[in-house]
């Protein structure tokens, strides 16, 4: 078989996989939060689209009694009228779900809901963790029984133990993220506390916002747009944050480590996170316009004009453009009602949907030499295709610019980049790749230009360089053969 033949039978899509996205909502004068928070999940959405869920509590009624729904799909599917007016209560969490580690299935969606001792926890988690197969296991050794395979759960029956030897279960949360190693943002319910929590790192995104008499815990600031709450901060790596009627916002940064050490995913910024998210105060729209100019000097072409692959490579064709003066265009015409590509099973599905997904244009690019802009090249399987998609239409040229470095480790806190093997990058050069894929030419973003684009925030670039700010794992966490 053919290099570019074995490429064309990977097992998943040329694509990083999302992330998580959890919400939270706490309204102190005692409405109904399930609307709210329904909104707040479909503004996530692009975070995860295998499953959601809603939690919530009245915190006027009885203590601990909790209303779930939990589904898989999206947002829209699994709720409706009906089950979101039976969620009543004025306090709640709610997730999205696209799995990295632990299989898609139904147990495995969240919130989680505890019942133990102390009361009960209502958990949402964005995130991996390196070091979730032992602390499954001390858990198992003492008598746990798991419903789930994700480290959600592992995390939450951690907070639970905890509980019983602390005063609150803030301090329960802060003990037992002392055991916690890798990603995770956390938005948890307890009957009369909303609690947030980052890991130290600061590896997944959380933000706290208001509205009204009402608090919100959200993974990106757009959420709080969509619902017209006003962006109070982000949530510190390393904080704890815990809201009340009585105290508004607690703050708790013990586990809070010096700046330099910080970790943020670096792809927050060039594909996961929605544009219009600011993340630790950097613009996500700006910081991928930055990497479109950043292209255009450090990896020039002539070309006649410059176009992006939706849509997160749209903003840094914009910058290639306005860098360059080469004109900016729209090549391709996106489906908004096709599913993700990576949830089709066989190749051969899969070849279909990119080309249901995405059609070229051919009154745009025909007879001109065209830069194409996107986010990353993963396995290469798509990357191909597009480039075939726009010669079809009629384009002299096709130069690929990705606003990304080249991927040559696999992520093990959340970012669904596989094992070295599959990896197109790996042991390959760029004139490889740009053959494999078909492309006159290819340029990959510098990674010096990484730090420039987030204004120098502390980011991870293991995925790229092999370096991790944690040890990876002895145990493969990331779930590559259980989806």
């Amino acid at each position: 078989m053919t290099e570019k033949g074995i490429y064309e039978q990977a097992a998943l899509t040329d694509r990083p996989g999302e992330e998580c996205g959890v919400f939270g909502m706490y309204d102190f004068d005692g409405g109904d939060v399930a609307g709210s928070i329904y909104y707040g999940l479909l503004a996530l959405q692009h975070r995860g689209q295998e499953s959601c869920g809603i939690a919530v509590s009245d915190t006027s009624g009885p203590k601990g009694k909790v209303l779930s729904v939990k589904d898989m799909g999206l947002v829209n599917e699994a709720f409706n009228p009906d089950n979101l007016e039976r969620l009543e209560g004025d306090i709640g969490v709610g997730h999205v779900r696209y799995s990295t580690a632990g299989s898609s299935t139904r147990e495995n969606a969240q919130p989680l809901v505890l019942n133990y001792v102390k009361g009960t926890l209502a958990l949402a988690h964005n995130g991996n963790l390196v070091n979730a197969p032992e602390l499954r296991r001390e858990l198992e050794y003492s008598g746990a029984i798991f419903q789930t395979t994700i480290d959600s759960e592992v995390i939450a029956y951690h907070i639970a133990r905890e509980r019983l030897h602390s005063k609150s279960v803030e301090e329960a949360v802060g003990r037992a993220m002392g055991k916690l190693k890798g990603a995770y943002s956390l938005v948890i319910m307890s009957p009369r506390k909303l609690i947030g929590a980052r890991d130290p790192y600061g590896f997944r995104p959380l933000c706290i916002g208001k509205r009204d008499n009402a608090y919100v815990l959200a993974s990106e600031s757009c959420a709080l747009d969509t619902l017209g709450a006003s962006f109070i901060r982000d949530v510190l790596p390393g904080e704890i944050v815990t809201i009340t009627p009585e105290k508004g916002i607690i703050s708790d940064t013990g586990m809070c480590i010096p700046c330099k050490e910080h970790a943020r995913c670096i792809f927050e910024y060039i594909y996961f996170a929605r544009p219009d998210s600011y993340i630790d105060g950097v613009s996500v729209y700006h910081a991928r316009v930055l990497a479109g100019k950043f292209l255009a000097m450090d990896s020039p072409a002539e070309a006649d004009i410059v176009v992006g692959v939706p849509e997160s490579g749209n903003c840094a064709a914009l910058g290639y453009a306005s860098q360059s003066g080469i004109p900016y265009g729209t090549a391709f015409v996106k489906n908004a009602y096709i599913g993700r590509t990576f949830i089709k099973p066989k190749q051969k599905s899969r070849e279909s949907s990119v080309r249901i997904k995405l059609n070229a244009l051919k009154e745009v690019v025909n007879g001109k030499r065209v830069i194409m802009i996107d986010d990353s090249i993963v396995r290469g399987t798509t990357s191909d295709r597009i480039v075939h998609m726009l010669r079809e239409a009629g384009a002299k040229e096709v130069h690929m610019r990705v606003s990304s470095p080249p991927f040559l480790w696999p992520c093990y806190f959340g970012t669904d980049v596989p094992a070295r093997e599959q990896l197109i990058a790996y042991n390959r050069s760029v004139e490889d790749i740009c053959r494999i894929i078909g492309a006159d030419s290819l340029g990959y973003l510098r990674m010096e230009r990484l730090d420039e684009m987030v204004n120098r925030l502390g980011i991870c670039k293991g995925c790229f360089t092999g370096t991790y700010p944690i040890a990876p794992p002895e145990e493969d966490i990331r779930g590559e053969f259980d989806k």
